[in-house]
């Protein structure tokens, strides 16, 4: 005779494998496919990436996600397109210029039969980025304009030479993206939607993102990432109202304490 202690494990065992069915096939109905872009819990994946975050004065750092084919094609970096491990010093030497420093190549990672690399940078002037070889087909603008800053950041071409692309496994649907990270409130932007050109909202922490086809990238099709921001951080308004509102909350403390001790005078008196 089955105890019931037995008939509860079994029905908890049957409940945890039903669990995992149903978050495999939860997960393979969010993976899908349109326009040819693959997208999935995490959002599209990229085949380049370019993640940057800026202060108003023109300091920052940039995470740049990239397989050595793009980083090949792309930047015309000497690295194997399809090589089967990956050199973090020799990536960190091709990045490391007297503008930008290489904070950290984290272990490298596989997608699609090819090897994939992040650089990490910091920078202390923006606007000089471009002086960096890999980081040459673009450039930055910062200015201050009555109480605001405008950033600007245009692409140019890629470093591709006509009859060079290798055969790396690319379907044309691969997607290279630039990443924003703003340290102040956003006023105007000009990023769209690839899907349907409509204009993007902000992401959390004051994000915004351009993406492109890559194959419109190794054509060198221009690309011209706008923002308009206070030139006030969010950081520095968070602490001043922090500031302002510990000091209301003394100030209210001082006031109560001196009313109790007056009240106590007038009681005693």
């Amino acid at each position: 005779m089955v105890s019931a202690a037995h008939a509860r494990r079994a029905g908890t065992s049957r409940a945890t494998r039903w669990l995992a069915l149903a978050i495999v096939v939860v997960a393979a109905l969010v993976l899908w496919v349109r326009g040819g872009v693959v997208r999935d819990l995490f959002g599209r994946q990229y085949e380049y990436e370019e993640d940057l975050t800026i202060d108003v004065d023109g300091s920052g750092t940039l995470t740049i996600n990239a397989s050595l084919a793009a980083l090949n094609a792309l930047r015309g970096l000497d690295v194997e397109p399809l090589a089967s491990s990956v050199d973090r010093d020799r990536i960190r030497a091709l990045y490391e210029s007297s503008v930008v420093r290489v904070r950290s190549v984290p272990r490298p990672w596989r997608r699609h039969n090819r090897q994939f690399v992040q650089i990490n940078l910091e920078f202390d002037d923006v606007r000089r980025l471009h002086e960096a070889a890999p980081l040459s087909w673009s450039r930055y603008e910062l200015t201050a304009q009555n109480g605001q800053h405008l950033f600007r950041q245009t692409v140019g071409g890629s470093a591709l030479k006509p009859g060079t692309l290798k055969n790396v496994g690319w379907d044309g649907g691969e997607i290279v993206a630039f990443r924003l990270h703003l340290p102040s409130r956003i006023l105007e932007h000009n990023a769209r939607d690839l899907d349907n050109n409509e204009p993007t909202g902000i992401s959390r922490g004051n994000i915004l993102g351009w993406e492109q086809h890559l194959a419109d990238r190794l054509d060198g099709k221009p690309l011209t990432i706008e923002v308009r921001m206070d030139s006030q951080s969010i950081l520095y308004r968070t602490l001043f109202l922090f500031a302002g509102a510990f000091a209301a909350a003394v100030l209210t403390l001082v006031g109560l304490i001196w009313w109790t001790m007056n009240k106590g005078k007038e009681e005693t008196g």
